[in-house]
């Protein structure tokens, strides 16, 4: 009689950081859509192939892989913001007309404020976290406070002219300062050391 015996072998997976299309995603559709708001070009037809497959899908897919990483705040932040995308994009088709006049004549932009809203408190929250990713990402996120504090003011109709420039303006520097971190989280990994640097966390709230 043999006797057998039984091997367990443990594997681990190792998924490349996300950040990096994550970050570039979000540059991207950042700066299609602050070209719009800053006057320098018209409409939202252009705009929305961006918000869909960079705003919306490069994001996604960041979220995912954070989330096989176990990065809550990864997978939180890049999730959030690529249904943001997709729901801004809709909304825009809703305007143009895209799903027909019902709903485009039913459509109550003051709406959009409160999703506005609701996406300031979230970032808050997220800034906080971000104060222990990196300097950069900490950058970003005030930018998207600015962001949507300006949108949730121009959307309400509360002094439009100059919230809504704060919001192109603040948009406008998303996406340089995310290209910076995008180009930072490849060439740092690529190089195996600090090529372009991101700056270390602050180092408040985590021991």
């Amino acid at each position: 009689m043999t006797s057998q015996s039984i091997q367990t072998q443990k594997v681990k997976i190792v998924n490349a950081d996300p950040s990096a299309i994550g970050l570039f995603g979000l540059a991207m559709v950042t700066l299609v859509a602050s070209s719009q708001k800053l006057g320098i070009t018209e409409g939202y037809s252009m705009v929305i192939p961006w918000a869909v497959f960079l705003g919306a899908f490069a994001q996604l897919f960041a979220c995912i892989q954070d989330s096989k990483r176990n990065n809550t705040f990864g997978t939180t932040a890049f999730g959030a913001y690529a249904f943001f995308w997709l729901a801004v994009a809709c909304s825009w088709m809703v305007k143009l007309g895209v799903f027909g006049p019902i709903l485009q004549g039913d459509a109550d932009g003051k709406q959009l404020g409160f999703a506005f809203l609701g996406y300031l408190i979230f970032t808050l929250f997220m800034t906080l976290g971000a104060m222990e990713t990196n300097k950069v990402l900490f950058v970003i996120f005030v930018l998207i406070d600015f962001l949507f504090l300006g949108l949730t003011f121009d959307a309400f109709g509360i002094a439009p002219d100059v919230f809504h420039t704060m919001a192109a303006y603040a948009e406008l520097g998303i996406a340089i300062v995310s290209f910076y971190g995008s180009g930072a989280s490849v060439l740092n990994a690529h190089f195996g050391r600090v090529f372009l640097p991101v700056g270390a966390a602050f180092g408040i709230f985590k021991k």
